[in-house]
C-alpha cells in the first residue's frame, strides 16, 4: 500500500459489522472492510510500521481493531466520541456521514496525537472489571429510577420491594466478582486497600481507581484530575469572566463515583470542615461536592502513584 518509510495517519469508524477508514495523507481512497479479525488484520498488515490510528470508543465493537493494532505495533488512539464531536465542530464540519468521521478522525489524529493519550490495552482482568463497574452503575441507576416511578402508587409496595431486591442481588454478585478480581492479584489488592483508607472511597470506588490508574500513565494530579473530567473549564476573554463548567471530557461513571464518595466523606470530620468552608464562600451543595470529589482524585492518584499514606490533617491546613 505504502513505502515502509512513511507513516499514515488512520481514522476508523466503527460499528458492529463494519469498519470505514480513511487515510490524512490521501495515501488510499476511503474503504470499507468488515469488522472481523481476518479483513482487520489483512488491511493493518498493508499498512506502514509505526502508522498511527485513530478511532472512537464504541462499546466493544472498537476492541477488535484497537487490540490487533496494537499488537501489530501501530500506534492506537482510542478517543472519547465527545471529543470528536467538539473537534468537528472546531473545523467547521456541517455534515455527519461513516466517510466524514473517519477522515475526520483521520485529521485529528494527524494534528493533536502529540496532546493525546496512546491506547494502552487492558489485561483480560482489567476489561472484565471495567465491565463490570458499567454494568452495576447501570444497575444502580435503573434501580433509582424504577423507586422513582413507582413510589405514591398504591398497591405497588411489594412490587417495588421484590424488584429492589433483585437488583441488590445482583449488584452484590457484581460487587463480589469484583473483589474476586481484585484479591487475584497482590499489587492490586495492596492498592485498592491502601486507597480505602481515604474517608469516603469505598471497595467500589477504590476499584474503579485502581483500574484506571494501573491503565493510563498520567504525570500528575491535576493530569489525572483532567482525565476524570473534574477539571474547571474558564470562560473568561477580555473583561469577561463567565462562570467556570466542568468539562466533562472523561469517564462518566468515574466522576459519578468520586461524587458519590465526597457525598460520603462530608459525614466524617476530616472532610467536614472543608465542606463547610466552601458552603460558606457562598458555593452550592453540588459545586462544594464537585471541589470535594476533586481532592479524593487528587489524593488517590498522589496515593497509588508515591505509596504515600493519607494524611486527614492536610486537607484543612489551608483554611487556616
Amino acid at each position: 500500500m505504502q513505502t515502509p518509510s512513511v507513516v499514515l495517519n488512520i481514522g476508523a469508524d466503527v460499528a458492529k459489522d463494519e469498519i470505514v477508514v480513511a487515510c490524512s495523507e490521501g495515501s488510499f481512497p476511503v474503504r470499507r472492510i468488515a469488522n472481523q479479525r481476518a479483513a482487520v488484520t489483512a488491511f493493518l498488515k498493508g499498512l506502514p510500521k509505526g502508522s498511527r490510528i485513530g478511532l472512537e470508543s464504541t462499546g466493544i465493537y472498537h476492541e477488535l481493531l484497537a487490540e490487533a493494532a496494537h499488537k501489530l505495533g501501530f500506534v492506537v488512539f482510542v478517543l472519547n466520541p465527545k471529543d470528536a464531536r467538539h473537534y468537528a465542530k472546531g473545523v467547521g464540519l456541517r455534515g455527519k456521514t461513516d466517510r466524514v468521521d473517519a477522515e475526520l478522525i483521520a485529521r485529528m489524529i494527524a494534528h493533536e496525537h502529540t496532546k493525546l493519550h496512546v491506547w494502552i490495552p487492558p489485561t483480560p482482568e482489567q476489561r472484565e472489571m471495567g465491565r463490570l463497574l458499567k454494568r452495576r452503575a447501570k444497575l444502580s441507576s435503573l434501580r433509582q429510577a424504577l423507586a422513582m416511578s413507582l413510589s405514591g402508587l398504591d398497591g405497588f409496595g411489594a412490587d417495588l420491594r421484590a424488584l429492589r431486591a433483585r437488583f441488590d442481588q445482583v449488584i452484590a454478585r457484581i460487587d463480589q466478582r469484583v473483589k474476586t478480581l481484585v484479591e487475584a492479584n497482590p499489587d492490586r489488592k495492596e492498592h485498592v486497600t491502601h486507597l480505602r483508607t481515604i474517608y469516603g472511597v469505598g471497595p467500589v470506588v477504590s476499584a474503579a481507581l485502581v483500574n484506571i490508574l494501573e491503565r493510563v500513565p498520567l504525570n500528575s494530579a491535576d493530569a489525572f484530575v483532567a482525565f476524570t473530567g473534574l477539571d474547571p473549564r474558564p470562560d473568561e476573554s477580555g473583561k469577561h469572566r463567565g462562570k467556570r463548567r466542568l468539562s466533562k471530557r472523561g469517564p462518566a461513571d468515574l466522576r459519578r463515583l468520586l461524587y458519590l464518595a465526597a457525598m460520603s466523606a462530608i459525614k466524617t470530620q476530616a472532610w467536614k470542615p472543608l465542606y463547610e468552608h466552601y458552603r460558606a464562600k457562598g458555593l452550592s451543595s453540588t459545586a462544594s461536592f464537585v471541589i470535594l470529589a476533586r481532592r479524593i482524585a487528587r489524593t488517590a492518584w498522589s496515593m497509588y502513584t508515591y505509596k504515600t499514606e493519607f494524611d486527614p490533617t492536610r486537607l484543612t491546613k489551608t483554611l487556616t
